[in-house]
């Protein structure tokens, strides 16, 4: 004989599975918030370097050799 469960039951152990399957999978889980943090910064330097004025090579290149 089947038990039907309520929406509240039914909240919690989909909870509890998420959670553990989260902890389990903790390695991919960082890899993929890593991967997902640098693609949010690249896309904001793309967008702050199309909001910006265009520069030379020699100008880029002036500004690498005096951080040396």
């Amino acid at each position: 004989m089947s038990k039907m469960i309520d929406h509240n039951e039914l909240k919690d152990l989909l909870k509890a599975a998420v959670a553990e399957a989260l902890e389990e999978q903790r390695a991919l889980v960082k890899e993929i918030v890593e991967e997902a943090i640098e693609e949010i910064a690249l896309a904001r330097a793309i967008d702050e370097g199309l909001e910006t004025k265009p520069t030379t090579r020699e100008e880029i290149f002036h500004i690498l050799e005096s951080a040396r």
